[in-house]
């Protein structure tokens, strides 16, 4: 179809908008002066749209009553048969609300984006349907995955599979919930802050943020291009790398995965850590926040690579200590000019561009009031400092983050893997029906302050469950060099094992942490 362009009103109030000083004649020139660009913007409409073709048939599927809602963790139910054969024949797989299924409503935990139907499945979607994996759901996730919380969802909140109440973690927290509670083999989840490890600790799982760039985020509905990862998270380690196995590697679309390096992530499970040198990264114990319940039942769980045959020690990073701060502007300014000035996906890096999605999420401006109280705040934070500051600090996060990251690599020249709690305290309660805002928005941050630094930085991370208090799970996070995967599962394949058989995780050990009352 053909451009119109502007009428002479609509290009006065954009000139005004962009800080132009013109007079009626100006408008009226300029508006001539535009016709060539919009001719060029018309010819793209006769071009075929260069999408990747879904391959495997499906119906839309249908939202689910909340009786046969566990946890109320699914967007959607769905049944998509991939192939008969595969390494993941007769798994059950859900995918994150914000990853792209194609001809299935989505949402991305707004009412703004409620129905939106993509063309595209996402390349993890693809990979999971070639592998002979069945994907059964779109998971619940929250307001545009801005919360660490499970309760911003525009519908209803995701409650914690192991106790009513409490939260289960996000943004991804339909994903870990219905892995958490048995209700499916696998999930996909993203992460740009802890939204993958968070669930993964609140709900008992085990969740892994790749390398920056070793999963690719095709078809994701990003929140950064610099901190988007997806990733997956399972009940057991096994399981975890075998379906990041199906996952990593170069689509050849994704402009991130330039350097990706792809390994055998099964290849070691079973060997032993004997040799591995585990970091106790001690900016991660202590904190304020921190409970120390949490921090002792990491730390026992930890020593346990010892009776394996590894060497603990404690280590320092300083640096550390800034990680979040180095994060924040990318969570902020970032996620603000690509979410919501950019249409989601920003402008810039190639890749698959979702035309249809960035016409969707264009209309936030006419229901901005819609959006969470979260989503709001990490709004007003990155346009006034935007607007301030001129992009100041998020030119100098980046810059930062190579010294954060070097302050890591400078540890890894010491050890293999460094570990820490992934949340410093157990997962809190859901905020009541009738909680002002203010708690609403405590309930939802204040939880990346061990997660977000390896957003900033890249290093592979992930959370594996290491114990209950009051019949919640605790997360152990460990986190390794770019790249080495492979060595992580190995190390947790080994910890796991030795939890269970000391009777520290499992059913068993759940229900000899519940309180009284909760038995």
């Amino acid at each position: 179809m053909a451009i119109v362009g502007p009428s002479l009103t609509e290009l006065a109030e954009i000139a005004a908008d962009l800080g132009f000083h013109f007079d009626a004649a100006d408008i009226a020139a300029f508006r001539e002066l535009m016709r060539g660009a919009l001719d060029a913007y018309s010819a793209l409409d006769r071009l075929p749209d260069a999408l990747p073709v879904p391959r495997h048939p499906r119906l839309p599927g249908g939202v689910p009553s909340v009786e046969n809602n566990p946890f109320g963790a699914f967007a959607r139910t769905v049944d998509i048969a991939g192939e008969p054969k595969g390494p993941l024949a007769g798994k059950r797989v859900v995918v994150k609300d914000c990853v792209c299924v194609a001809g299935v409503p989505m949402m991305n935990g707004s009412s703004i984006f409620e129905g939106y139907v993509p063309e595209i499945d996402a390349t993890v979607v693809t990979r999971i349907l070639d592998a002979g994996g069945t994907i059964v759901g779109k998971a619940a996730n929250e307001d545009y995955c801005y919360s660490g919380g499970s309760h911003t969802n525009a519908r209803y909140p995701v409650d914690n599979p192991h106790r009513t109440g409490f939260t289960a973690g996000g943004s991804s927290s339909g994903s870990a919930a219905l892995v958490g509670g048995g209700i499916v083999d696998m999930a996909i989840g993203t992460d740009q802050g802890g939204s993958i490890r968070q669930p993964a600790s609140c709900c008992g799982v085990v969740g892994m943020k790749a390398t920056f760039g070793l999963v690719p985020c095709t078809g994701n509905l990003g929140m950064e291009y610099s901190l988007d990862h997806v990733g997956p998270l399972t009940r057991t380690i096994a399981d975890n790398a075998l379906l990041l196995e199906v996952i990593a590697g170069p689509d050849g679309l994704d402009s991130r995965q330039a350097h990706c390096k792809v390994d055998r992530y099964t290849g070691d499970l079973g060997t032993g850590a004997k040799r591995l040198r585990i970091g106790i990264l001690d900016e991660t114990f202590g904190l304020p926040q921190s409970d120390p319940r949490t921090d002792a039942a990491v730390r026992d769980a930890v020593a346990g690579f010892t009776k394996l045959g590894a060497e603990v020690e404690k280590v320092s990073v300083p640096f550390h200590s800034y990680g979040g701060s180095i994060w924040m502007p990318r969570a902020a300014e970032g996620c603000l000019a690509t979410m919501f000035h950019g249409n989601g996906f920003g402008f810039g890096p190639s890749g698959v561009y979702l035309p249809s999605a960035m016409q969707r999420q264009a209309m936030w401006r006419a229901q901005s009031d819609r959006l969470a109280d979260t989503v709001k705040l990490g709004m007003l934070v990155g346009e006034y400092m935007l607007r301030a500051y001129g992009g100041r600090y998020y030119g100098r996060a980046h810059n930062l983050a190579r010294l954060l990251s070097e302050s890591y690599d400078q540890a890894f020249a010491r050890v293999d893997i460094l570990a820490s709690p992934t949340l410093p305290f157990p997962p809190p309660r859901q905020p009541a029906t009738n909680a002002t805002r203010e708690e609403v928005v405590g309930a939802a941050f204040g939880m990346t302050i061990n997660t977000a630094p390896f957003n900033a930085t890249g290093h592979p991370s992930m959370s594996m469950p290491c114990g209950w208090m009051d019949g919640l799970p605790v997360g152990l996070m460990l986190t390794g060099r770019r790249f080495d995967e492979r060595l992580l599962y190995r190390a947790a394949s080994s910890l796991e094992l030795h939890l269970v058989r000391e009777g520290i995780t499992g059913p068993e050990a759940r229900e000899r942490s519940l309180p009284t009352k909760a038995k």
